[in-house]
């Protein structure tokens, strides 16, 4: 491919990635365990895990904020670590905004909220980082379907 066109697609924007987490916890307050996959059920969220239900359904972080946060802050840090149900890698979250759908796996979902406060209800941090407070892309479960490591991540259109 010309010099041109791969300069043009490094500033575009990706709209693809990978799974390369899919993790649970039986009760909230705690990290979660990468169980390699799962099944997202439609208005509830991903089945086996503490927050499926609730008002914030299904989380999600970009494997590269892991890593970045992990770097600068000396630690070692995995998928569910931080507490959320999907980690995805290659694709560009900076954009995403409540309104915005993603197919992950066979399921599809519409993010709902980006971050989130601070209460009584939220008393997780790893090594004393709450990504998910200000970096978490919160979703619901718009169609059912399983989820595995490997699976593609697609951004769709937004629905506002």
């Amino acid at each position: 491919m010309p010099e041109k066109y791969e300069a043009l697609k490094e500033m575009m924007p990706m709209k693809e990635g990978l799974v390369v987490g899919v993790c649970v916890s039986e009760k909230r307050g705690t990290g979660k365990v990468n169980v390699g996959k799962g099944y997202l059920a439609k208005d509830y969220g991903l089945i086996g895990d503490a927050h499926a239900g609730s008002e914030r359904p299904l989380s999600i972080l970009p494997l590269e904020l892991i890593e970045r946060v992990a770097s600068e802050k000396g630690i070692k840090a995995n998928p569910g670590d931080f507490a959320e149900n999907i980690t995805v890698k290659g694709i560009d979250m900076g954009g995403i905004r409540p309104g915005t759908r993603m197919s992950i796996g066979e399921a599809e979902v519409e993010v709902i909220q980006i971050g989130k406060e601070i209460d009584a209800s939220h008393t997780f941090s790893f090594h004393g980082i709450a990504l998910l407070v200000s970096e978490g892309c919160f979703c619901r479960v718009v169609r059912s379907g399983r989820v595995k490591i490997g699976d593609s991540v697609r951004l769709l259109e937004e629905f506002n």
